[in-house]
């Protein structure tokens, strides 16, 4: 069975405050996007070892066992005997490091595809759970529908909200932004207006007031970052932002951006025509 994770932006990122756990109460709406990594996996005939994992595309950093679609083959073995040895093909077309959340799609894509493929029978509250075990983002890529997102980013509310016939321009420079680093350097505070309410107002208006607290602290510490959402409003974006703790910046644009790929030669570009989010 091949499934297809997408990846998500964020449309505004207000972090609140910290709490005594040390993480951070936010508010933010993740919105999918059409920018997908492709995810095979078979049974494994004869297999000696419990999986074999291929990765291609984009490298990514640490061994199988610290991948999140392994943690999630991992957990569910642990109730679920019936999964036999499989062989997985995991090709990354999304960055990471990005703040585009792709790891956290790989995982609730995986666990999606083996509830279906062995008919383990788990509901939707049940995988929601589990996705959460493993990120504060994981199972919004579970229904991967605009979502307005509290707590730590894992307390969802789904809405209706739609920015089909919008072109998108995505732009990752080479540097990545560490989470933990960028959370360390925002200064948590109450937002001075509902982040649904300035959403609810068409996006020309969003420049003003559709903030991401991580910016000012990332783009002192990266003005390469910083340089690119200047770029993407020259080029008449009607919106641009980091999205989550970054690296990559997208912009919201009328018109298609030909261009962009010639203008960020030295980073990874992806252009593409948003669309009815799939109920």
């Amino acid at each position: 069975m091949v499934v297809f994770p997408c990846c998500k932006i964020n449309l505004g990122l207000n972090v609140v405050e910290r709490r005594s756990d040390g993480y951070h109460n936010i508010e933010t709406v993740f919105y999918p996007i059409p920018l997908h990594d492709n995810l095979e996996v078979l049974s494994a005939k004869n297999a000696t070892q419990p999986y074999l994992f291929h990765q291609t595309g984009y490298e990514l950093e640490g061994t199988p066992d610290n991948n999140l679609v392994i943690r999630v083959l991992n957990q569910l073995r642990e109730d679920y005997k019936q999964i036999p040895p499989l062989e997985i093909w995991l090709h990354k077309r999304i960055p990471s490091g990005a703040g585009l959340g792709g790891g956290s799609s790989d995982a609730a894509f995986m666990m999606r595809l083996l509830n279906e493929q062995y008919d383990l029978q788990m509901d939707d509250e049940d995988i929601e759970y589990r996705l959460s075990q493993l990120g504060a983002d994981c199972a919004f890529f579970y229904k991967a529908k605009p979502a307005y997102a509290t707590g730590i980013g894992d307390q969802l509310m789904q809405l209706d909200f739609d920015l089909a016939g919008w072109n998108l321009v995505l732009v990752k420079p080479k540097v990545t932004v560490s989470t933990r680093d960028a959370y360390a350097m925002v200064h948590p505070k109450p937002s001075e207006e509902s982040l649904l309410l300035s959403l609810s107002r068409p996006p020309e208006t969003w420049k003003d007031t559709v903030k991401n607290d991580f910016e000012p602290s990332v783009f002192h510490r990266y003005p390469e970052i910083a340089a690119i959402k200047r770029t993407l409003y020259d080029m008449g974006a009607t919106y641009a932002a980091m999205s989550g703790s970054g690296s990559s910046v997208y912009g919201l644009f009328r018109n298609h951006q030909p261009e962009a790929a010639e203008i960020f030669h030295d980073c990874f570009v992806a252009e593409m025509r948003l669309r009815l989010p799939q109920t």
